[in-house]
């Protein structure tokens, strides 16, 4: 076994991987699909400095049990107070007249749209430049989330952003991190059907505006809502979907790597399938 075999196996990477050829659903294969690429040890370094930070730190949304990436598994359930419409779909159109950016931070805000209004602290918009070429969306805001006003600033937040700077991104310029729900489910338990329906349209007019060139979704309940499907993350990953003609690529989310550090290295094959499927655009205009 060669000195750098070793070394990605202390990592606890796996072997050398290559991307798979995978039928691309917005556009026909490049050739890059077919290129090695491996993981760096940033990323790995990445995931174990959060780790070792964080051992401590109270369990929040963002470090909730991990999700099983390999068995199908359903959106959250309705409960009785749900619309029979359950999860309604991203596919609802967005007014032909948007509000403003400001608009619609404020309406996020101060919105009653749903019980949660009544539990939170406060709403969580999102983070990053509304310019970016990326979209990062997880689920929900958890507790220090919800106390801060941002998304993703609790034990998986310092992952993702520990993540980011491993490939090559900044938090602040390159990508806006928002969520599916903009409010914190009491006790951090899963959306319901009617909570989605009415905090939805939020999502979809921050994408509207924002006009990104590729969306990441963070876990299985991002996926799953964004793809309206119940298929399993596992399989939901290693191949770009459709999202009203945008791209839309599946990976974990940050808790579930920090619970699960052998699928770091599958983490970074998504991160980097996503870099390659950007650069294979034409190059953003000024």
């Amino acid at each position: 076994m060669n000195r750098k075999r070793q070394l990605i196996d202390i990592m606890g990477l796996g072997p050398i991987w290559q991307v798979r050829n995978v039928r691309l659903a917005a556009h026909p294969a490049p050739s890059w699909l077919a290129e090695p690429v491996s993981p760096p040890s940033d990323f790995a370094t990445a995931i174990a400095s959060a780790e070792a930070a964080t051992d401590a730190a109270p369990i929040d949304r963002q470090a909730r049990p991990a999700e099983d990436p390999t068995t199908p598994s359903t959106l959250p359930a309705t409960t009785e107070d749900d619309t029979e419409q359950g999860a309604a779909s991203p596919d609802a159109p967005v007014p032909t007249q948007l509000p403003s950016w400001e608009s619609l931070e404020s309406a996020v805000q101060s919105c009653q749209l749903c019980r949660l209004c009544q539990t939170r602290t406060q709403a969580v918009f999102g983070r990053g430049n509304r310019h970016a070429r990326w979209l990062l969306v997880g689920e929900a805001p958890g507790e220090q989330e919800d106390r801060q006003g941002l998304p993703f600033v609790g034990r998986a937040g310092k992952l993702l952003d520990n993540m980011l700077a491993a490939a090559g991104l900044s938090p602040q310029d390159d990508v806006f991190i928002a969520n599916v729900l903009k409010c914190r489910p009491p006790g951090n338990r899963n959306p319901a059907g009617d909570e989605i329906a009415a905090c939805q349209h939020y999502l979809m007019q921050q994408i509207a505006h924002i006009q990104p060139d590729l969306i990441l979704a963070l876990g299985r309940f991002a996926a799953q809502t964004l793809l309206q499907t119940e298929t399993s993350i596992g399989r939901l990953r290693g191949r770009v979907h459709d999202f009203q003609g945008r791209l839309l690529i599946v990976s974990y989310h940050p808790a579930y790597l920090l619970r699960n550090p052998p699928d770091k290295a599958k983490a970074w094959q998504d991160w980097a399938l996503a870099k390659r499927t950007l650069a294979s655009l034409a190059p953003a205009s000024d």
